[in-house]
């Protein structure tokens, strides 16, 4: 058996690899297709209300593209034995994790887009670095959403504080890296 943090950093990586993945797939489309917004301002502040980078494109790709890796994570779990499962069933067969992983994914770009409607209300320009806007809401809508939708798997993953920790850890660390990979393959314009 291995130790809580150990255990809960392997169940965080798990269950949140479907949204990194898919958050680091939006930027492969290079921003082409229609903007998210259509190019629409807010009315109470005249900025755009998500911005250029936003493209309809990024989303349903990132999203339909991750979904087989969250797929693949539920036959793999479904074929190790029970007593050597360190890391959560995410459902009872691969067809019943389809919804879980939509979850996921498109949660993820949906966080995204949030994320992209706070900064420009905030002031922000696309592209801009803004610490914590560009890494937290692309996890913790998937997670509000898999809280509803799945409490008792997101309960049994994020019930410890280890697991926040976890959280916030890979968050940070793959966001920078995937960005940083991105940009030296030139699928982005800023390194974050």
């Amino acid at each position: 058996m291995l130790p809580q943090i150990e255990a809960s950093l392997l169940a965080v990586l798990w269950l949140m690899l479907p949204a990194y993945i898919a958050n680091a797939f939006a930027t492969i489309p290079r921003g082409r297709g229609p903007p998210m917004d259509f190019g629409h301002v807010w009315k109470r502040d005249g900025r755009r209300i998500l911005g250029p980078s936003k493209t309809w494109s990024g989303f349903l790709f990132a999203g339909f593209a991750a979904m087989p890796f969250g797929l693949l994570e539920a036959w793999l779990i479904l074929l190790a034995p029970p007593d050597l499962a360190i890391v959560p069933v995410l459902a009872p067969s691969v067809l019943a994790a389809v919804p879980l992983v939509a979850v996921l994914t498109f949660g993820a770009m949906s966080g995204d887009a949030l994320g992209s409607f706070v900064k420009r209300r905030l002031g922000r320009t696309s592209g801009t670095r803004t610490l914590l806007l560009d890494q937290l809401p692309f996890v913790l809508v998937p997670i509000a959403l898999g809280f509803l939708v799945y409490p008792a798997l997101f309960a049994g993953v994020f019930g410890h504080w280890e697991a926040v920790l976890w959280l916030v850890v890979l968050t940070l660390g793959l966001h920078l890296a995937f960005n940083w990979i991105g940009f030296k393959a030139g699928l982005k314009k800023v390194p974050w």
